[in-house]
């Protein structure tokens, strides 16, 4: 877990611990980076080999999270700079998460987009909810999207990250082209796996025209997936398949799994009991670097996700939360902090809106109070 790892060609990483892609909601009101969200990942950047941020978004009416950083215009450039270099001056690889929420987003800026009009029965952390019905986008909406994905690449290659990575997960927009839940088109961006396919595969060229045009080969461009949906036309473990053998012939670097468990198993069919991750990696066969994810907590989760699942490397999200020095830590085998403290976030480097929000989800996190 502590070795270096080759990325990709003039491209190392100096471990194999990868910081998940956690939303902070803790942006400035104007939504900039915040100085709590630069001590955040400071914290966090110290001994990581690679870091990935947050989401950002770049339409008005992607954005699904409250006090969620904008990098939709040049002006932001400036802010996203003061994150790219507040996790690269620890020594770590930054990456930019970019996204779009599609159906999930805030119902206040705009209106609510998707491949097609079909309704979500859930908000975006899973609750049932009454979501508005998105408006089904047009071919010339999908170009101006493409369009605009380059243009945010572009802006993260000028603000000095070292990559960016496509959230094709977690039901959002990119991942609503490739479902058929949420694909209901007939046209050229829908009605078969191929067609579904074309959205995520037409964001990824957009991200390599941007690399081509103002940065170099050592500029990382990742793709992060959800394996499932549990909705009967949802995404089934072939189709994911499918899209991993693609993504592996891809101008891509690296492919990033989205689970809750890096030893998980089919949540549509109980019954099949291999294990995800082994699976993706057999299709893939080393053509590209899989990252696993998922209730890794202690040096032994590493291991064990490494060298018998297989990932070439892990993200780590909760661990890394709550206790900021969780690798110098499992290096020294010294006791790790495996909460929240309300009354010391100071300490933890926790933005109090993150930790208020956390806390406010029951059971996600162990959560301290004062007596």
């Amino acid at each position: 877990m502590f070795n270096e790892f080759i990325l990709k060609e003039n491209v190392k990483l100096r471990n194999k611990i990868v910081l998940a892609p956690l939303t902070t909601w803790s942006s400035n009101d104007n939504l900039t980076i915040s100085d709590e969200e630069v001590d955040y990942y400071i914290a966090r950047s110290k001994e990581a080999g690679m870091v990935i941020t947050g989401c950002t978004f770049f339409q008005p009416n992607g954005q699904a999270f409250e006090n969620e950083f904008y990098a939709g215009s040049d002006e932001f450039i400036p802010s996203l700079k003061k994150l790219s270099n507040s996790i690269k001056s620890q020594g770590a690889k930054a990456i930019l998460q970019i996204f779009h929420g599609g159906r999930m987003a805030l119902p206040n800026n705009g209106q609510l987009i998707s491949a097609s009009a079909v309704k979500s029965m859930y908000n975006v952390f899973g609750m049932e909810a009454e979501m508005e019905t998105p408006k089904e986008m047009t071919h010339e909406e999908i170009q101006e999207f493409i369009h605009d994905f380059y243009e945010t690449t572009r802006r993260a290659i000028e603000a000095g990250f070292d990559g960016i990575e496509i959230h094709g997960s977690n039901k959002f927009l990119i991942q609503q082209f490739f479902s058929a839940e949420t694909n209901r088109r007939t046209d050229e961006w829908g009605g078969t796996s191929e067609k579904r396919l074309r959205f995520p595969l037409e964001i990824i060229k957009a991200a390599n025209k941007a690399r081509t045009q103002y940065s170099n080969t050592k500029f990382i461009i990742g793709y992060r997936f959800s394996p499932e949906e549990m909705e009967e036309k949802g995404i089934t473990l072939e189709d994911t398949l499918y899209l991993v053998d693609k993504l592996a012939d891809q101008e891509i670097d690296y492919m990033h799994v989205s689970l809750m468990h890096y030893k998980a198993t089919s949540i549509r069919n109980p019954s099949d009991k291999r294990i995800i991750g082994k699976l993706l990696l057999e299709k893939v066969n080393g053509r590209k670097p899989i990252i696993g994810v998922g209730s890794i907590y202690s040096k032994a989760d590493v291991e064990d996700a490494l060298n018998n699942v297989g990932y070439n490397l892990v993200s780590i999200g909760q661990a890394i939360v709550t206790d900021p020095n969780w690798i110098r830590k499992i290096k020294a085998s010294e006791e790790i902090q495996n909460y929240i403290d309300m009354e010391n976030l100071e300490k933890q480097n926790i933005p109090i809106r993150m930790a208020n929000k956390i806390a406010s989800f029951p059971g996600w996190f162990k959560i301290k109070r004062s007596e």
